[in-house]
C-alpha cells in the first residue's frame, strides 16, 4: 500500500464521488477505482459502498480513513521536517571534536561559521579521538575535528600545532629556550592514556628519540595534564597554547617532527546532508592554518 493510496482514500471519503476525486487529483476514474480495490483487497474489507449518487464510507471504512488520515498527516509532518532539517540555511550538522579543541579552535570557528549561517544549528559531541571515529562510523555525528585522518575518508586540515614540554615553575629545565627529547629520560611523564591519538603521538615521538620516560599519571584531557604538572607531579609535551595556564613552564622542542595536524574528517561513502556539506565547505575555507593556536 503506498502513501498515495492513503491520501486518495480520504480525499474520496472526503469529496463522495470517485469522478470528482479523480479530477481533483489530477488522476483518471479508472486509475482511483483500480488504487481503491488494490487497498479494500490488501485490507480485506469493503472500504466504501457504491451507488449511483456516488460513494459512502462503510463503518469499516470510516476507521480506515480515521486512520488514513493520521498516517498521511504524520507523513506530511515527516516531510516538512526532514525540510527543515536538511536545509543548508536553516538545518541541523552534528559536530565531533576533542577535548582539547573545546576552548580554542571549535568556539572560534564556529562563531564564524554562525554569523555566516546564523539558521542553521550544529549539534556539538565533545569527545576523544577513538569515540569520534566510532560516532562517524555509526552516523551520529556528520562531521568531525580531530588529529587523526581515517584511511579512505574525507579529510581538511585546519591547524597545525606546535607541541612544547610543560614543566613545573621551579624545574630544572625551566630556563632553557628549548631541550632535547633525550633530555627527558629520568623524569616522570604526565600523559593521556594509551590508545588516544596523541598518547600515540607522544609514544611514537619518545620511541624515535630512544627515551622511555616513567609515566606518573594519565589523564584524558590536556588541561588537566597541564595542572597536574603545574602541581609538581611531572612533564608533559602539550600543544603550545596550553602551556602556562595553571603556572607552568612551557619550553620549545629541538624536534621538528613535535607538531600534530588538526582536521576536518567526514565518511565519504555516503552522502552528507545539505548542511553539513555547508559547514565542511566554510571550515575548508577557513583553516586557521600553522601554528596560529589561540593563545600564542
Amino acid at each position: 500500500m503506498l502513501v498515495r493510496d492513503l491520501t486518495w482514500l480520504v480525499a474520496l471519503a472526503e469529496h463522495g464521488h470517485v469522478t470528482t476525486t479523480a479530477e481533483v487529483l489530477g488522476t483518471s476514474q479508472p486509475t482511483l477505482s483500480r488504487a481503491l480495490a488494490r487497498v479494500e483487497s490488501e485490507l480485506g474489507a469493503r472500504l466504501f459502498e457504491r451507488g449511483p449518487a456516488g460513494v459512502r464510507v462503510t463503518p469499516t471504512g470510516e476507521v480506515v480513513v480515521a486512520a488514513a488520515r493520521e498516517l498521511t498527516g504524520r507523513y506530511d509532518q515527516l516531510l516538512a521536517d526532514l525540510g527543515r532539517l536538511l536545509d543548508p540555511d536553516a538545518g541541523v550538522v552534528r559536530l565531533a571534536f576533542l577535548d582539547s579543541m573545546a576552548t580554542s579552535l571549535v568556539p572560534r570557528l564556529l562563531r564564524s561559521f554562525h554569523a555566516a549561517a546564523p539558521r542553521t544549528r550544529v549539534e556539538l559531541r565533545q569527545e576523544p579521538a577513538h569515540e569520534i571515529l566510532r560516532d562517524l562510523e555509526s552516523g551520529a555525528a556528520d562531521l568531525a575535528i580531530t588529529s587523526e585522518r581515517p584511511r579512505g575518508w574525507g579529510w581538511v586540515p585546519l591547524q597545525e600545532e606546535r607541541l612544547v614540554l610543560v614543566v613545573p615553575p621551579r624545574h630544572r629545565l625551566r630556563d632553557r629556550r628549548q631541550v632535547s627529547l633525550t633530555d627527558l629520560a629520568d623524569e616522570e611523564l604526565v600523559t593521556t592514556p594509551v590508545g588516544f591519538g596523541f598518547r600515540t603521538l607522544v609514544d611514537g615521538l619518545l620511541r624515535a628519540a630512544g627515551v622511555s620516560p616513567t609515566i606518573s599519571f594519565e589523564s584524558q584531557d590536556l588541561a588537566t595534564i597541564e595542572g597536574l604538572v603545574a602541581a609538581g607531579l611531572g612533564v608533559a609535551l602539550v600543544p603550545e597554547q596550553f602551556a602556562g595556564q595553571s603556572g607552568t613552564v612551557g619550553v620549545r622542542l629541538t624536534s621538528q617532527a613535535a607538531r600534530r595536524t588538526i582536521g576536518l574528517t567526514w565518511r565519504e561513502d555516503r552522502p552528507l546532508s545539505p548542511p553539513a556539506v555547508r559547514l565542511r565547505d566554510f571550515l575548508a575555507t577557513h583553516a586557521v592554518g600553522d601554528d596560529e593556536a589561540p593563545g600564542r
